[in-house]
């Protein structure tokens, strides 16, 4: 075996895990990840050169040899990237062979992996054993297998006679072809111990292709020693054997040591290249200069890469189509790699070119290698050579005054590169003629057309045109050496177009100051309206919308306001010194319009409201003592028309300031207490005198009703004085509780009289005819009184009487109600007058009204 069989069984390992990675979709989910020997064997002299390639082991991890890394434990041989085993040194080999470890490790996964390197050392011929006259060499030819080859088992004596320890031969590798047509069992070699002059010798065979699968691809005959391959070999299926013989006696037992036989599987172009993809998609920018790399073919041919059987060479068949040029690309004939060859790509005229790439083996002789094709589809990708151009010059719209978000003009432009892309999305911006920012323009994502569009409201009084400079450009930048088109500037004209604005009040809210009070018909102020519209002849009408108090009025023709009431600070209307009143003003235009304006009418406080004293009832003590009234002043106005204030008990009635004394605390607050030693229990009115700080000072009489009852040792009312000061004595008590008594017996015979009328009502309507003369029932109420029943019936006609204006009056002891004519009210029987307590006493209860 030579240093190039060992790097054809790698090659042809790697052919196949580059089949395996680049398969179909059920190869790769069958793939292994691993070496594609577990042992590797190479055949090498005795001295090595450093750098010296050795031999080539296959690694395949399912995902390509991208990541997959190599390292040994010997120091003097390495492995580089793509499994090439090589010497670190200069090295000599003393023993017959030499064996060390690679392990193949992924970097993403972390997983290694380990395979077994034997270097076999080729003994010199001066070692080798003399063979018979006439017989041939161990080593076979590839080509012509010789029918008898003999590998002995040599046995060297001294000059003495004596045996010399055996040495054992490493025998030469075996080459069988390929394909081989037979006729099988064909004879590799014949193996002979010499001991088989003396003993009967048995051989056999161990190994695989021999007793471990695939079995019996090799024989042997055991008595002859004569080696056979019973079938065609394939070397993309097993490139190399090793096999173990072995000489035993008829009893078993072992009279050499195994011989190691290597069987390698010489290659036959027997296969065609396969490329990895049938289709390849690749991508060239438009305009590219020649000699711009486009995209790699590959194809893997099976057979041995070493030999002219694997080497495979590209080359281009066809292009469509043929235009600028019919050879735009060119292909590396040893790696696959596309390139453009020709200038003039334009992805305007020609988007996509389809090319025919062919892989030959035989190093591309197409005389004698195989071949295979494949597409590679090549599209011009799009570079933005194409400045956007607007279709006509000018443009023209129409906006009215005071919109936004209306578009008032459509920009259409025309780009021939790649629609829908940053080469094509058309960017508009206003050079010049909107120095406000009235308008700004979007672009339509589905037509590439600007809309101009209002984002500032124009106003016609302002501006009744423009005339705006507008640009595009692409999203993209231009490629390199493109300039920018004449035609990527347009002209806008816009129209404004003059609508009826509504009449507007500059000062809005308008506020004004003023002392309420002021008398009816005062003129406030002027609040008139501006209209926008000037260029429109046009008047303008003031009216009212919300005046809570009805308190102003404006002219209509000039907004003049002026009070139609008088304004009071202290009304309800008013919030926090403020009252508002909302104006309209209305123009004639058509249609009309109408903007509303607000008047804050801030009121300043006149001392017009005298202060008034709270608590208006209190209860205190008959004893000075014991304890006080405390009272406080309340005014409706505000600072400085307030307090503090001045208490004072008036000099009339004298009984006021005799029974009873007033102390100020403080601007707000006094005491009100007895003056003498002892008041009697009653209720008493007195009057206070309350005066505030305005100017000019406003004074009031306020009169508090204070009960005066005795007090218990803490201060409060006890129930008998609550009584005595209520002014009730015990007659007064009993008077009461007789007309309650009388007024209940009333109420009885009123019903018991009310009852016996329905009952002779009801005899009546059964005795007297429908028709008889009502007169007879007429009762006369101002004779004398007669009988009971008549004075009954007199009562009973009461309501209708007093309807007439008369009046009834009940006196005690009396048979019936008396009729007073020319008086209407009821007098029901007096009741005793109270008695009346000692001191000072407020008026008598009032009279009921007529």
């Amino acid at each position: 075996m030579t240093a190039g069989s060992g790097v054809l069984l790698v090659l042809l390992s790697l052919s196949g895990a580059l089949r395996a990675h680049n398969g179909d979709l059920t190869a790769r989910e069958t793939c292994k990840a691993g070496f594609s020997e577990e042992d590797y064997t190479a055949l090498i002299s005795e001295n090595i050169l450093e750098g010296e390639k050795l031999l080539k082991v296959s690694f395949s991890s399912c995902l390509g040899t991208k990541g997959t890394q190599y390292e040994t434990n010997s120091v003097d041989f390495k492995v580089r990237a793509d499994g090439t085993v090589f010497a670190t040194r200069e090295l000599r080999i003393p023993s017959e062979q030499v064996a060390f470890t690679v392990t193949a490790w992924d970097g993403q996964t972390a997983k290694r992996w380990d395979a077994v390197v034997r270097l076999l050392v080729a003994q010199p011929s001066s070692a080798r054993p003399a063979h018979k006259k006439g017989k041939p060499s161990a080593g076979l030819d590839a080509s012509q297998p010789p029918n008898d080859t003999l590998l002995p088992w040599p046995q060297h004596q001294n000059a003495n006679g004596l045996r010399r320890q055996k040495r054992d031969w490493v025998i030469p590798p075996i080459n069988v072809p390929e394909n081989s047509r037979g006729p099988f069992p064909q004879q590799l070699v014949r193996i002979r111990s010499d001991k088989d002059n003396d003993i009967p010798i048995r051989y056999s065979i161990t190994g695989v292709g021999a007793d471990q699968p695939p079995m019996e691809v090799f024989s042997i005959d055991s008595m002859s020693g004569r080696m056979y391959v019973t079938r065609p070999m394939d070397r993309e299926e097993r490139a190399s054997y090793h096999l173990r013989a072995h000489a035993v006696d008829m009893n078993g037992n072992k009279v050499e040591n195994p011989i190691d036989l290597y069987i390698y599987v010489i290659d036959m172009n027997d296969n065609r290249p396969e490329f990895v993809n049938q289709v390849y998609n690749g991508s060239v920018d438009e305009g590219s200069k020649p000699g711009t790399y486009v995209m790699t073919v590959t194809a893997n041919d099976a057979d041995d890469s070493t030999t002219a059987n694997g080497m495979v060479r590209y080359r281009i068949v066809t292009q469509t189509p043929q235009s600028p040029s019919q050879n735009m690309f060119t292909i590396n004939s040893e790696t696959g790699d596309i390139v453009t060859v020709a200038a003039g790509l334009d992805r305007e005229k020609v988007q996509q070119y389809t090319v025919i790439v062919q892989a030959t083996d035989m190093e591309g002789n197409l005389n004698y290698g195989l071949s295979n094709t494949a597409t590679a589809i090549i599209s011009v990708t799009d570079v933005n050579d194409n400045p956007p151009e607007f279709t006509t010059s000018t443009y023209a719209g129409e906006v009215p005054e005071n919109q936004v978000e209306v578009v008032v003009a459509n920009l259409t432009v025309m780009d021939r590169d790649q629609p829908h892309s940053p080469n094509w999305n058309a960017f508009y911006r206003i050079i010049s003629g909107d120095p406000s920012g009235h308008f700004s323009i979007r672009t339509d994502p589905v037509t590439n057309e600007g809309m101009v569009t209002v984002v500032k409201a124009v106003d016609y009084e302002l501006n009744r045109a423009f005339m705006l400079t507008v640009m595009v450009s692409n999203q993209a930048p231009l490629a390199s050496g493109i300039q920018m088109s004449f035609q990527s500037t347009a002209g806008v004209t816009i129209s404004v177009v003059d609508i009826n604005e509504a009449p507007y009040f500059p000062s809005n809210h308008k506020l004004i100051r003023l002392e309420e009070g002021v008398p009816t018909g005062t003129v406030l102020t002027t609040f008139s309206a501006v209209d926008p519209d000037r260029f429109m002849q046009q008047a303008v009408r003031y009216s009212k919308l919300s005046d809570p108090a009805n308190w102003l009025h404006i002219n209509a023709t000039n907004g003049q306001i002026t009070t139609a009431a008088v304004l009071d600070r202290e009304s309800l209307y008013i919030k926090n010194n403020v009252y508002e009143a909302t104006f309209l003003a209305a123009d004639n235009g058509i249609p009309p319009a109408s903007g509303t304006g607000t008047l804050q009418i801030y009121l300043i406080d006149i001392n017009d409201n005298a202060p008034e004293l709270l608590p208006k009832e209190a209860q205190i003590c008959e004893k000075p003592s014991l304890n006080a009234i405390n009272i406080t002043a309340a005014d409706a106005d505000v600072d400085p028309n307030i307090g503090p204030y001045v208490f004072e008990l008036p000099f009339a009635p004298a009984a006021v300031r005799k029974n009873w004394t007033i102390t100020r605390l403080n601007g707000d607050y006094a005491q009100l207490s007895l003056r003498i030693l002892y008041l009697e229990a009653g209720m008493y009115d007195v009057p206070i005198i309350v005066t505030d700080s305005g100017n000019p000072p406003l004074s009031n009489t306020s009169v508090i009703k204070v009960k005066v009852c005795p007090c218990d040792e803490n201060g409060d009312c006890t129930t008998v004085g609550a009584v005595a000061a209520a002014g009730l004595g015990t007659s007064a008590i009993v008077a009461i509780l007789i007309c309650v008594v009388i007024l209940l017996t009333m109420v009885l015979l009123f019903v018991v009289w009310m009852k016996r009328r329905e009952k002779e009502r009801h005899t009546k309507q059964l005795l007297i005819d429908p028709e008889d003369d009502v007169r007879d029932n007429i009762l006369k109420y101002d004779e004398e009184g007669g009988g009971e029943e008549d004075q009954v019936r007199r009562v009973a006609a009461a309501p209708s009487r007093l309807a007439a204006g008369g009046r009834f009056v009940l006196r005690p002891g009396a048979e019936g109600p008396t009729h007073l004519p020319g008086q209407q009210r009821w007098a029901w029987p007096p009741c005793p007058p109270s008695p009346a307590p000692g001191g000072w006493h407020g008026a008598p209860p009032p009279a009921l009204p007529p």
